[in-house]
């Protein structure tokens, strides 16, 4: 298979995947496996293209980007404010994402490390669901910083591949006191500094193993990754108005054995 088209498929499970609450890099590293695409050099490919769905999230929700430099006067999730909650919530990742790297990138980019991800996430989502909880924070300007630095903290799960760093957030923020759909906005929002903190560590540490010839292979995955993360999160928040994140649990629990028979067994 040319690297075209296989960056075509890779950008297109990227895209779909990276807002949604099933693992965007274990669907990569489980696509990687099936297209025999593997390796530093598809694991930093997998990363840059994230560019693509992080452009996404700033073209849907440039209101909120805007507010964050030229605040309205009675937005809360705005100017300083807005910016002093993003930081809390990136930083908890940031520093454990740092210190374990290389530990991570060895030990858990494997299928079968992604398989049990999948299912250790499920399980959490169908607790969240199941739990009882009262919201405290209807819109986004009314989340604390508490919360913020909470939601961070859970972010850190999403280290693990396959437990889905939108799964991990939202589900955070459910716990908190943020309502559904509130939880998954911050959630989308909150991945543009962690995604572009993520991506400019790996390039700077991977760049050498690109050349220019690999620029179309670079434009067409972060292309993909863009029209299909526009789509994919404005189908999700119109389900989070209807459906909780049980029926993502149940993709994921019938994923993983599927993961299992042919790319682990």
């Amino acid at each position: 298979m040319d690297n075209l088209t296989v960056a075509i498929i890779l950008s297109i499970v990227e895209g779909l995947t990276e807002f949604l609450p099933v693992s965007s890099t274990g669907h990569l590293i489980l696509a990687g496996e099936l297209l025999h695409f593997t390796g530093s050099r598809a694991a930093t490919f997998e990363v840059v293209i994230q560019l693509g769905a992080i452009m996404a999230v700033v073209v849907l929700y440039w209101r909120r980007f805007i507010g964050l430099l030229r605040p309205a006067p009675a937005a809360r999730f705005a100017g300083w404010r807005g910016i002093w909650l993003l930081f809390l919530t990136t930083l908890p990742a940031c520093v454990a994402g740092l210190l374990l790297h290389s530990l991570i990138k060895q030990y858990l980019f494997s299928a079968r490390s992604v398989v049990f991800a999948l299912v250790a996430g499920a399980i959490c989502m169908l607790i969240v669901d199941w739990k009882k909880k009262r919201v405290t924070s209807a819109t986004l300007d009314e989340l604390t910083a508490a919360q913020a630095l909470g939601i961070g903290l859970g972010q850190c799960l999403a280290l693990w591949p396959g437990f889905s760093r939108s799964a991990a957030t939202i589900m955070s923020g459910i716990l908190l006191g943020a309502k559904r759909g509130v939880a998954a906005e911050y959630s989308f929002i909150a991945a543009v500094p962690v995604m572009l903190a993520a991506t400019g560590y790996d390039l700077l540490k991977s760049w050498q193993l690109f050349t220019v010839a690999d620029i179309p292979f670079f434009c067409v995955g972060m292309l993909g990754a863009f029209l299909s993360a526009l789509f994919a999160v404005k189908i999700f928040v119109a389900l989070l108005a209807r459906v909780t994140l049980a029926p993502f649990a149940i993709y994921r629990l019938c994923l993983a054995p599927v993961a299992w028979y042919f790319l682990v067994s």
